[in-house]
């Protein structure tokens, strides 16, 4: 259960302060913010009213109970790109984003019936050897045909992962994977990013779900292998690039069909052996010359498919539970401008969405 200490910290770590800056900004010393943070002395309410003032909460957010974690697993990087550097401060402020994210998933759950009607398989690397047979697994699992995977938001969320969008306070991070105990997972990808790179993320962090339940110094890698695999399987690859020559204009069409970066298919494409060394050499000029490495072009790019499990309860909380959407910001012990962010503004719907239960 949550202390003030945590929360104080928590609130901090959401606006990027420095425990320095934030005792500056409390007119308190640094050491006495200090203890405070870590529960050595209790804060007088006056302390409590300037805190949400400074920090931006409700008062009310220094009353929530519920346990805060740490750090999540794995955060994914931007990885290419001369900002895909991530600080401290970025892990601490996506960090604490993800916990109040969590307290709301607590909240919003309470009212409503989720049912999914998959399961997310545990699969161990150890186990079964090789990433590239867990994806298959996973996909047979789901029972997944053969070709592009479609939606793999929907596909996901069938199988109880909740998606939500973030903008990660301008961090260089594609996206973050969180579970917490009793709770199904959470995965939030950085809304500002191209559907291309979103799929490859959100199929990055099922990678985790499904191998890791601690760090290990290949949980990376194995997290792109798996994305790969998934979606872009390496038999069904070997088949498409048999007798083509793989150019540029290959890649874009490719692009289109499977819903993946043209970079990702010369990827797989080279792993399945589809290409030779120095094909792929004069690709990868090719594409780092036109300043693709970053952004292909936006003539290929396609509409991401949003969540709709996250969505669809809030709704059920407006339209079904009559919660008026001041009351569900209330709830949440957040300010409307985070609330907003967080969710999106709802407009008023028509009463032909199904009730309470939500089954993806």
């Amino acid at each position: 259960m949550a202390t003030f200490g945590d929360l104080l910290r928590l609130a901090r770590n959401l606006r990027g302060f420095t425990q320095k800056k934030a005792a500056e900004e409390l007119l308190v010393a640094q050491a006495v913010f200090s203890r405070l943070e870590n529960g050595l002395i209790e804060p007088e309410s006056e302390f409590i009213k300037r805190a949400a003032r400074v920090f931006s909460v409700p008062i009310e957010f220094f009353e929530i109970s519920d346990t805060v974690y740490g750090p999540p697993v794995s955060v994914h990087t931007m990885l290419r790109g001369k900002k895909s550097e991530v600080s401290a401060r970025d892990v601490d402020m996506i960090t604490a984003e993800l916990n109040i994210r969590l307290m709301h998933l607590r909240k919003f759950l309470e009212n409503v019936d989720f049912t999914p009607p998959n399961d997310l398989p545990i699969l161990d690397v150890e186990q079964y050897g090789s990433v590239e047979q867990i994806a298959g697994i996973v996909r047979t699992h789901w029972r997944v045909t053969e070709g592009p995977i479609k939606n793999l938001t929907q596909l996901m969320e069938r199988a109880g992962v909740i998606i939500g969008l973030s903008d990660f306070h301008g961090a260089a991070v594609s996206g973050v994977t969180f579970s917490a105990p009793g709770r199904p997972p959470l995965v939030l990808v950085n809304k500002s990013h191209p559907a291309d790179r979103l799929r490859f993320t959100l199929a990055h962090e099922l990678g985790h779900l499904v191998m890791h339940r601690f760090p290990t110094a290949e949980m990376e890698n194995e997290a792109n292998q798996f994305a790969s695999a998934f979606l872009l399987p390496p038999n069904e690859m070997k088949q498409l690039f048999r007798g083509r020559k793989v150019t540029l204009e290959l890649l874009a069409s490719l692009k289109m069909e499977w819903r993946v970066s043209m970079q990702s298919i010369l990827m797989s494409a080279s792993s399945v052996g589809a290409v030779t060394t120095n094909q792929s050499r004069y690709l990868w000029q090719k594409i780092s010359a036109s300043g693709w490495r970053l952004r292909e072009p936006s003539s290929l790019d396609f509409e991401f498919d949003s969540p709709t499990v996250l969505p669809s309860i809030l709704r059920a909380h407006i339209d079904d539970l009559g919660f008026e959407v001041s009351e569900l910001i209330k709830l949440s012990n957040i300010e409307e401008k985070d609330f907003f962010d967080y969710y999106g503004k709802f407009e008023p719907d028509t009463p032909s969405k199904p009730r309470l239960r939500i089954v993806t």
